[in-house]
């Protein structure tokens, strides 16, 4: 069986790095557009959503730059779910970038789910 597909998607957010930031590392903003509920204990969160819950653990934190969550249930230790701020020195124009690790058949159903989830986040953050 051939293993996960790495892929990247990029969205340009009208929000600084630090109200962004605090909505990817949280429970709170997690639970504002990610999932219906999250905790967290140590470094792992739960997230709910209305039937299922999954564990993550938090694996790397950047002030307003970088988070990477790994699931546990994931049997390959290389993927991950990762959200990247940058911020463009010229135009101060910000952008959220988003690593995410499918199946090569199901690539375009979570980037659809990510673009969905996002735009939650972005109603969420007056961006739209």
């Amino acid at each position: 069986m051939a293993g996960k597909v790495k892929f990247e998607l990029e969205y340009v957010i009208n929000a600084s790095p630090k109200v962004i930031f605090s909505r990817l590392s949280t429970p709170g903003g997690l639970s504002e557009w990610f999932a219906d509920d999250v905790d967290i204990e140590g470094s792992v969160l739960t997230f709910r959503w209305e039937k299922a819950s999954q564990k993550a653990e938090l694996v790397s934190l950047k002030e307003n730059r970088l988070v990477r969550y790994r699931w546990l249930d994931e049997s390959d230790l290389k993927t991950y779910f990762e959200f990247r701020i940058s911020q463009d020195p010229l135009t101060s124009e910000v952008s959220l970038s988003i690593t995410d690790f499918a199946d090569e058949s199901e690539i375009e159903d979570t980037k659809g789910l990510w673009d969905k989830q996002i735009s939650v986040l972005f109603s969420q953050l007056g961006s739209i």
